[in-house]
């Protein structure tokens, strides 16, 4: 596969064409059991929508997590970002047009409550993804997390590298150990702070708030039960 990115058409085009086992994309695949019929299509439209509003506005950062999950960017097609917070994606940008691609009850994602309330507070464009774009997990159980491999991670450094070039953040940050050792594997300078999961709630708040120079009280801990 040529691996040049020319624009956003060929870059949710190509990210549409990858193939990984216990894999899925969003962006080409449909969960039979929770998707609308045409979920796949919303999806690539609601990352097309960001993209190009990102590159219009400009960002001030990337905030690059590990890979998408089960809960949220599976779902969203956006990352970090659980189907309770598409509202507050899309004012981040200014009233995008994003929408949701199942039928059931909306769905929360513990790390994206988190996320979120920070984004809430910093109060500047931030552009969201991951390492591994995509939702990797378990074989054999499509609602599960698991880290990318290696192989997957590199087979997706064109797609980093051109969201690199394209938006010129001003600093990149890594959300969790993973993220940062897999940027620094792909020779990507990054800022690292803990991931807000399994306890570092705390640490990764304090973390965002002396990135951006904040005083104003912490937001409210996320309560959700997963």
């Amino acid at each position: 596969m040529d691996t040049t990115i020319k624009n956003t058409n060929d870059f949710i085009e190509k990210l549409s064409n990858l193939r990984f086992e216990a894999v899925f994309n969003p962006y080409r695949d449909r969960c039979g059991e929770f998707d609308n019929a045409d979920a796949p299509a919303i999806r690539r439209a609601n990352l097309r929508l960001v993209i190009e509003a990102a590159q219009t506005k400009g960002v001030a950062s990337l905030w690059i997590a590990r890979d998408l999950g089960y809960r949220g960017g599976r779902r969203t097609g956006l990352a970090l970002t659980d189907e309770l917070h598409l509202e507050a994606h899309s004012e981040l940008y200014g009233s995008l047009p994003l929408a949701r691609a199942t039928h059931g009850p909306a769905l929360a994602e513990r790390t994206a409550t988190v996320i979120w309330d920070v984004l809430s507070v910093v109060g500047q464009p931030i552009f969201l993804w991951n390492v591994f774009p995509l939702h990797p997990h378990e074989q054999g159980d499509a609602m599960s997390n698991r880290c990318h491999t290696r192989a997957e991670r590199h087979a997706c450094r064109p797609f980093l590298a051109w969201l690199l070039q394209t938006l010129r953040p001003r600093s990149v940050i890594a959300i969790g150990r993973d993220a940062q050792s897999a940027l620094s594997e792909l020779d990507i300078i990054s800022q690292q702070v803990r991931h807000p999961s399994y306890g570092g709630q705390t640490e990764f708040v304090s973390g965002m708030y002396h990135h951006y120079g904040l005083s104003s009280p912490v937001p409210r801990q996320a309560s959700l039960p997963f």
